[in-house]
């Protein structure tokens, strides 16, 4: 493997706090943003921007003979009784094209997939009467998917998260032999995803299926990435079983260290690339890779590894001393016996030993009384 660093010696882990606190802070300010989105009272604010793929609704694509001006486009729409707020419009760079996302316009709260042909009709007659103002426009395509289906699509979302997230710990824990390297890579990975959210939910941008893929693709990367880290820890563990494992962790990490430099840094490329000529379309899908990667890559370092050695550590010791103090008070009362008791067993022990040196005695005797005549007459 090629190496950009040789021989380095970072104290990676003594930095660790900074870190730590630098993602408590992410993750709070993603909750406040939620919560405060969610609380506000205003039925056109929602914690996240949830795509039509989830939130249920219609897109409809417009195509423009010349720039299409979006301001003059969306109060036209919002002249056809729809919300302004729930009006959403993402202009397709270098095309003269708009996706013009709108809300559900189907009655009702549970609408049936079935319903969803009624609202697509819906939306195409209320972008096509707010369009009657330019002529050169005209629609070119139009989806719609009803609440309920996207209320299944995210709940589906969320289970394959979570599973994904449980075979992962158990394969981990099962491989390294210990809890402490399983808990700390999935610890690693929930932080990912709630920074990504967290930070989603600030700048609102679209929660979609293309979004959930992209996550989970994080979840691998920043996964793969911990196991690397670990894998060397272990085998360094058979190699410097003096050395403390913080010590040991630490080398570990400058021993991966251009592996992590030249993968992150290529897979970072590459998203760059997407962020810049991706357009609207994949916007949410290239941020969400972006802010992933990373996040993902320091979250190995200094979140993953500490929190394996506070496991092998504090919780480790704890575990074994309070094990301890068990099994010691259990050996001690099994040693235990009543003092009335131990001296009866010894009365009674030395009886019976007295007892059976005097009949050997007689015995012998009798036996020699016996044998003299015999001896005598011959």
């Amino acid at each position: 493997m090629i190496e950009i660093f040789k021989n380095t010696n970072y104290d990676f882990l003594g930095k660790k706090w900074l870190f730590i606190g630098i993602s408590w802070l992410l993750i709070l300010a993603g909750g406040i943003s939620i919560a405060w989105r969610a609380l506000d009272g205003n039925p056109n604010t929602h914690p996240f921007n949830m795509g039509v793929d989830f939130a249920g609704g219609s897109i409809v694509t417009v195509k423009f003979g010349a720039q299409p001006d979006l301001g003059k486009l969306h109060s036209a729409i919002e002249a056809q009784g729809i919300p302004g707020g729930a009006i959403v419009l993402q202009p397709v760079e270098k095309k003269n094209e708009v996706l013009v996302r709108l809300p559900n316009l189907v009655e009702g709260k549970f609408e049936t997939g079935a319903k969803a042909t009624e609202d697509v009709d819906k939306g195409k007659k209320m972008v096509a009467e707010a369009l009657k103002y330019d002529p050169t426009a005209q629609i070119i395509g139009a989806e719609a998917v009803s609440p309920q289906v996207g209320a299944d699509l995210r709940n589906r979302a969320i289970y394959v998260t979570l599973l994904a997230c449980i075979g992962m710990l158990v394969y981990v824990a099962f491989r390294f032999k210990s809890w402490g390297f399983g808990i700390g890579a999935i610890i690693a990975v929930v932080h990912d995803v709630l920074v990504t959210l967290g930070l989603f939910s600030i700048f609102q941008l679209e929660v979609n299926l293309t979004v959930i893929a992209a996550l989970l693709t994080l979840v691998g990367y920043s996964m793969n990435d911990t196991i690397v880290i670990f894998d060397r820890i272990r085998e360094m563990l058979h190699l410097k079983r003096r050395e403390s494992l913080e010590t040991l962790s630490n080398e570990a990490i400058n021993q991966t260290l251009s592996r992590t430099i030249i993968t992150s840094g290529l897979t970072f490329l590459t998203v760059v690339a997407l962020v810049v000529f991706g357009g609207e379309v994949l916007k949410s899908f290239s941020w969400c890779l972006f802010v992933g990667i990373i996040i993902g890559t320091y979250s190995s370092i200094y979140i993953a590894s500490p929190f394996m050695l506070w496991w092998e550590g504090t919780v480790r010791d704890w575990w074994k001393s309070r094990k301890g103090k068990t099994s010691s008070v259990g050996v001690a009362s099994s040693n235990v016996t009543p003092p009335a008791k131990n001296i009866a067993s010894g009365a009674s022990s030395s009886t019976q030993t007295v007892a059976g040196t005097a009949g050997n005695v007689v015995r012998t005797a009798k036996k020699k009384k016996k044998g003299r005549p015999a001896s005598a007459s011959q």
